[in-house]
């Protein structure tokens, strides 16, 4: 009998791409709020969502991430375990409720694109890097203090998708409003069967549900972001024209749930 929770499965069922949950994450994130074109904005949300009152308010997110499982066996094998991250998520309502939604991610690991494809985040493979804080004190590491600035990139195909930049000015209570409501994904898998490709095998919003979430001191300051054209992404289309504030703090929780909300 094969075993294994997605494909490959296999004898052992060790060689499947993702292994069942719980997952556990940790990561240094840079998130930029932003203010878009509000009908362009509220073009890429999906059925049941409802455009926020607060019209084409976005955030970017930079993440240098790192997961493992219960017995955290990734973290011995690092290369299965650390990965970086970008994606833009859209300040929405869902039966009147604040939520986030994410149109658009990418990802520089296989296992964490086809992870998020689980959780209905529609990852695409990138290249992505950040400014890193070290505890070493030198010219390289711009420390965490008034004036340090981080920034991150994003770039997929051999074409820039995005630059971001925030100068820490003082310490904050939270991040962005949009980064603590909760995610709402959708869920999309469609079949290949002749005649049925407009009939998906699976199409259903869902809730992501986290545990243990724990978030380290949170800096916050001004803030830069570059959003670009390319032939074949339609992120240009979200491209600031008002650009807020910016956070940068280190972020844990676990995955082992989700709700599924709808079946569309």
């Amino acid at each position: 009998m094969l075993k294994g929770y997605s494909l490959p499965r296999s004898p052992k069922g060790i060689a499947n791409h993702v292994p069942a949950p719980p997952w556990h994450f940790v990561g240094d994130m840079l998130v930029i709020e932003f203010w878009a074109d509000a009908d362009a904005v509220a073009a890429t949300l999906p059925d049941r969502l409802v455009p926020h009152e607060d019209a084409g308010r976005m955030t970017a997110i930079f993440a240098d991430w790192q997961s493992c499982r219960d017995d955290q066996s990734e973290l011995r094998d690092p290369i299965r375990a650390q990965y970086r991250e970008f994606l833009v998520t859209v300040a929405a309502t869902y039966d009147g409720r604040d939520v986030a939604y994410c149109p658009y991610i990418w990802v520089t690991a296989d296992f964490s694109l086809v992870r998020g494809l689980f959780q209905g985040f529609p990852k695409k493979h990138g290249s992505i890097a950040i400014t890193r804080a070290y505890d070493a004190v030198g010219l390289a590491n711009p420390g965490l203090r008034p004036g340090a600035n981080f920034c991150g990139t994003a770039a997929s195909n051999d074409r820039r998708l995005a630059w971001g930049s925030v100068t820490l000015e003082r310490t904050a209570e939270a991040p962005s409003q949009n980064f603590t409501v909760p995610v709402v994904n959708i869920r999309y898998f469609p079949r290949v069967d002749a005649g049925r490709h407009d009939d998906p095998a699976v199409h259903e919003l869902v809730r992501l549900k986290s545990s243990n979430q724990s978030l380290s001191t949170v800096w916050e300051g001004g803030a830069e972001l570059e959003l670009y054209d390319t032939p074949d992404e339609e992120l240009g289309a979200l491209a600031p024209q008002r650009v807020g504030r910016g956070f940068r703090f280190s972020y844990s929780y676990s995955v082992e749930d989700m709700k599924t909300l709808e079946q569309l």
